[in-house]
């Protein structure tokens, strides 16, 4: 019989990915997303006819509950988030409630209807904050120190918290910075692939920015934060492969994802826009309006224990991963 997952959150770029690969691996997978006015979600028009979609919210226990009791999945997958560390700060409450307090909500639906099952918690690289160190590892102590990590990290403890007081198969994964051209616009690296996709090819009604305003100036630049802020960036399309490599344990434990090397938006920039001929100086701004109250330092995901126990490892490279983006943005805004 084939296995059935659940997927909170499958709009989202990690969702869609992931139930692009559990349908390879032949499992029945239902998916859930917000209700909204509309059921237009662009990562998943493809998946419509071969999954199942469910509508359910993380600040809504009941809805959690519901789908939990009735399809009683062997894996479920949290991947729902406020997930932009930026407006976390706009949103606090609601980033606590969502980001914090929604993976409890699933913990306690899973513990009371579907205990045999097997759980995924989406925690982020956001849970070290300013930690000092070169690279983070299982053992490396969190340090948050925006609304986002901070909720992310309480989330994870959770985990811990209902595996040794229950008994409960849940595991973390502490990912770092995962990118996509499924990834939303209000993250820097589509925002910047975006960006020259609809400059390259003069696209006259380019997107929103983050603050509500055109992605293009009337100068035709993008306007950026922090351009030597630093990240560990990798392929979220192979991160979802450890998401899934988790939950096949026989026990379950947290564990770190990321490539182990860190890039700059400046080398982002400089990336994208050569890969189309052009000299990324002429098309950047560093707007003071989109730098962080505070901002985390370098720090490198160190995946050896993954690669080690599940057999995972990156496999794209930094410059691949943004030309591919580029190049899928391209054709979007062409």
């Amino acid at each position: 019989m084939a296995k059935k997952a659940l997927i909170i959150g499958v709009s989202s770029q990690d969702g869609s990915y992931l139930a692009d690969l559990l349908l390879e691996k032949k499992y029945k997978v239902i998916g859930s997303i917000r209700r909204s006015t509309t059921t237009y979600r662009e990562n998943i028009g493809h998946l419509l006819g071969k999954i199942q979609i469910e509508v359910a919210d993380l600040t809504d226990f009941e809805s959690i509950a519901c789908i939990i009791n009735q399809h009683q999945p062997d894996e479920i997958y949290n991947i729902a988030a406020q997930s932009v560390p930026a407006d976390s700060w706009n949103h606090p409450y609601y980033t606590g409630e969502v980001t914090g307090l929604g993976p409890v909500r699933v913990l306690e639906a899973v513990r009371h209807f579907a205990p045999n099952a097997r759980v995924y918690q989406a925690t982020s690289r956001e849970i070290f904050g300013n930690i000092a160190a070169e690279s983070a590892t299982e053992k490396t102590p969190f340090d948050a120190n925006n609304p986002y990590g901070i909720a992310k990290a309480y989330a994870h403890m959770m985990v811990r918290c209902y595996r040794e007081s229950y008994g409960m198969f849940a595991c973390g994964g502490i990912l770092f910075n995962h990118e996509s051209p499924r990834r939303g616009l209000h993250f820097v690296t589509r925002k910047i692939t975006a960006a020259v996709g609809c400059i390259k090819n003069k696209h006259k009604r380019p997107p929103l920015d983050e603050l509500g305003r055109p992605l293009i100036d009337k100068k035709g630049k993008v306007h950026l934060g922090f351009l030597d802020a630093q990240r560990d960036w990798g392929y979220a399309k192979e991160y979802v492969e450890a998401m899934w490599l988790m939950l096949q344990n026989k026990k379950p434990k947290d564990y770190v994802i990321g490539t182990n090397e860190t890039h700059t938006i400046r080398e982002l920039c400089e990336i994208a826009f050569s890969h189309v001929g052009l000299d990324w100086k002429d098309y950047v701004v560093s707007d003071t309006k989109l730098i962080r109250p505070t901002e985390i330092k370098e720090l490198k995901g160190d995946y050896s224990l993954a690669n080690k126990e599940l057999g995972w490892k990156p496999r794209t490279s930094f410059k691949k991963l943004i030309e591919l983006m580029v190049d899928e943005d391209l054709k979007r805004f062409g």
